[in-house]
């Protein structure tokens, strides 16, 4: 008896089966649902946005046993692993699949961004291929250390070594006490031990206990900004910020340039002038572990935070939308910037306090950077004027412009009838 897969290719079936084949409702095992739902999405003008919708929120558990079956058609491992279609629960299993193949990988790795970086680098399979290590070694967000456990020709195990990060986490925790007291003009006026409130003690411990193997995993791992330094501060800080490599005199008899060089001395280099507030604020971050970051983030400042929430370490990132004193405007910028991790833009909706936000919902669906299925997910939320400005907006995936556009109609032509 042929399959249903089988049918569909040879355009057989009536215009109301291959409806409910788009909206993955055929009686069928849910591996040929995927095989139908990949075809249709790939290649069925009528019905491809339908099942590319389907695909993005299709079940989890039964996506991962094809994503990791050999068996898989290539067709749909190859629409998994399309930068446009990837689910960050499936690409370990992805990777070590070995029917996908070397330039597919290649691919990924040459457009992943920071978390889909990480998880290529713990891969032994991916990193066995020389084009892989090659096109991690040309991505932007790779490190300098992981750089040169890339540069062994045989390097086909995952790099768990830990980078050698020259302070001892002792040293930044004496570090993070000196330089977190640090006067903010946002009401942060006292130093933030002696403002610090029971909530914000009890907040800190839960998420330390909640986080602890993450946090044991990543080690002393360094603060690095996704999308890097530019788009952290911005062009125009620049010149501040390059005076900081420029070698010069140390003031060590001035009180108040030993009291303001704690955060700065954890990189050996000892720049003596007193810098800008945000300089101070950055090279504090700079010193501390991922312990030293955690802290600050939940019982930091505004600035702290809206450095932090860039945090290319998952762990310290979502910390940050813990923070007791974290504000809606802050989550709305959030949920509007491209420079984050994919798991912060996921976590945002995931408490109840900001999914109610409007403007949250409104910017994290209008951000290129959002995950498909969960864009898809929040536009039922959009007003009518969102989801018409949503569908004429270019940089968002073209998924997600034609539902908006189609949603907008409806709900003009419900507007007409009434």
């Amino acid at each position: 008896m042929a399959r249903m897969i089988d049918q569909i290719r040879a355009s057989k079936l009536p215009s109301n089966m291959m409806q409910f084949a788009a909206r993955g409702a055929l009686q069928v095992p849910a591996a040929e649902n995927i095989e139908i739902l990949v075809h249709l999405a790939m290649h069925n003008k009528v019905f491809g946005e339908l099942a590319r919708m389907t695909l993005a929120g299709w079940d989890e558990k039964a996506s991962l046993a094809v994503a990791s079956d050999p068996k898989a058609p290539p067709e749909v491992l190859e629409y998994f692993t399309s930068p446009d279609n990837l689910r960050p629960k499936l690409l370990p299993a992805l990777l070590q699949n070995p029917s996908v193949s070397e330039e597919q990988l290649v691919k990924l790795a040459t457009t992943a961004m920071r978390d889909t970086f990480d998880v290529i680098l713990k891969s032994p399979r991916a990193l066995s291929f020389a084009g892989v290590r090659d096109a991690l070694k040309s991505n932007p967000y790779l490190r300098k250390e992981e750089a040169e456990l890339l540069k062994a020709p045989g390097a086909a195990a995952p790099p768990n070594v830990q980078p050698p990060v020259s302070p001892s986490s002792t040293t930044a925790t004496a570090v993070e006490q000196k330089s977190t007291p640090q006067p903010e003009p946002e009401g942060a006026a006292v130093p933030e031990k002696s403002e610090s409130t029971p909530e914000d003690d009890e907040v800190l411990t839960s998420y330390m206990k909640e986080h602890e193997k993450d946090i044991a995993t990543e080690g002393e791992k360094p603060f690095q900004a996704i999308g890097g330094v530019v788009g952290l501060l911005g062009q125009d800080y620049f010149p501040v910020i390059d005076t900081a490599d420029v070698p010069a005199n140390p003031e060590p008899s001035t009180a108040a340039s030993v009291a303001a060089k704690p955060a700065i001395g954890k990189s050996g280099q000892g720049q003596p002038p007193a810098p800008p507030k945000r300089e101070n604020t950055l090279q504090k971050i700079n010193g501390l572990d991922v312990k030293g970051r955690i802290q600050l983030a939940l019982k930091g400042n505004k600035e702290e935070r809206s450095i932090l929430i860039r945090d290319g370490t998952k762990v310290v990132a979502l910390a940050v939308l813990e923070a007791p004193k974290l504000s809606d405007g802050e989550v709305e910028k959030f949920a509007s910037q491209k420079n984050v991790l994919e798991a912060v833009l996921r976590q945002i909706p995931l408490k109840r306090r900001f999914v109610k936000n409007y403007i949250v919902v409104r910017n994290l669906v209008g951000n290129p950077r959002t995950p498909l299925d969960l864009s898809l997910g929040l536009m039922k939320n959009l007003l009518t004027k969102d989801l018409k400005n949503l569908s004429a907006n270019k940089e968002i995936s073209e998924t997600v412009r034609n539902l908006a556009m189609k949603m907008f109609k409806q709900k003009v032509e419900d507007a007409n009838k009434k």
